[in-house]
């Protein structure tokens, strides 16, 4: 901070506000901190009694809050994202598209571990829609040292992208409903509706839905069969508990399937199978998906989606934030559901 006069105060950045006093018509602030003083802005601080200001000085060292806030978001963004305009040291980044959200969040605690920035966002791995605010880039100063700014930019692309958007695929899924209850007609199968809903909610279709009494060899032609018309993913339903008749399990190993995990830490959805036959996910799906609104369908299907190939460990990482209130009026995903850390 430094005294200039008036007359040479062009280009720079005041320190305080300038009240101006017009006698029996108003007092208010003429000028706000954090202003850049512009050529036709000196006559009317003179007219004020301002001829010397207290003002930062913006050159090589020193960049405005608003100029670096508008690097530091462009740093941190990745694809799938818009940013707004910059004001009062703040850019606001949006979702450009439908889409998932991912966080490096390591990266991010690097970025806010920078004395004088402040970078906040939603959690990640939530499906977000088109215009959504999902993050802010703060500079806390009016004037901040370029290189912090520099040792954002290079945190930035040592991570990059620390922010994105990442689209769902338009997938086509295979539908095995496993049940003698429900392929001999003793009750009316409740999955497909559901399913054909939340995939349609995300972008994919149903390509067929299959109905197999609980035998083994069935199961598992069922799903060769789905794999051969083009299913780019299949999911297996009922069956699904350690009950003798349960064999939903056993046909998904007998037909190839590479397991990555039977059973996953979160309330509701613990008796869920994640398997993989080749590239093509291959999901067993509990219960609690045809009759809860929020489960573990929802934490792990829109990754699949995005293109991930999750691990036993993305799946066990669950447990922080797994448990559902199964609230009355479901508010997922604006509640803690999935949101581990």
């Amino acid at each position: 901070m430094k005294v200039v006069p008036v007359y040479q105060a062009e280009g720079m950045v005041l320190c305080h506000d300038v009240t101006e006093i017009i006698p029996g018509k108003r007092k208010g602030r003429a000028f706000k901190k954090g202003h850049v003083i512009r050529k036709e802005d000196i006559p009317r601080l003179l007219t004020i009694g301002k001829e010397n200001i207290y003002v930062w000085e913006v050159n090589e060292k020193n960049i405005h809050e608003n100029e670096a806030a508008v690097r530091f978001a462009k740093a941190i963004s990745g694809s799938g994202l818009t940013l707004a305009e910059a004001a009062e040291g703040k850019v606001e980044i949006n979702a450009a598209i439908f889409g998932l959200l991912k966080i490096n969040t390591e990266a991010l605690d690097r970025i806010n571990d920078i004395d004088q920035v402040a970078a906040a966002t939603l959690h990640s791995n939530q499906v977000v829609e088109a215009g959504r605010k999902i993050a802010g880039c703060k500079i806390i100063p009016l004037v901040i040292g370029a290189e912090k700014i520099e040792k954002i930019e290079q945190t930035c692309a040592d991570y990059c992208p620390v922010i994105e958007v990442m689209p769902l695929k338009a997938a086509k899924v295979g539908v095995v409903t496993t049940g003698s209850e429900v392929y001999h007609g003793r009750i009316k199968d409740c999955f497909g509706p559901v399913l054909t809903n939340k995939f349609e909610r995300l972008g994919s279709s149903v390509l067929r839905q299959i109905f197999v009494p609980d035998d083994i060899s069935m199961i598992v032609e069922a799903i060769r069969s789905l794999l051969a018309d083009g299913a780019d993913m299949v999911v297996t339903t009922g069956g699904m508990s350690v009950d003798p008749d349960d064999v939903t399990p056993s046909g998904i190993r007998a037909a190839g399937g590479d397991i990555v995990t039977y059973g996953a830490p979160t309330l509701p959805g613990a008796m869920f199978m994640l398997a993989y036959f080749g590239d093509v996910p291959a999901l067993g799906l509990p219960g609690c998906v045809m009759y809860h609104k929020s489960t573990i369908f929802d934490l792990v299907v829109p990754r699949l989606l995005a293109g991930e190939r999750l691990s036993r460990r993305d799946i066990t990482r669950l447990g922080h934030g797994g448990l559902c209130f199964v609230c009355e009026e479901c508010r997922y995903p604006e509640c803690g559901f999935g949101k581990g850390s």
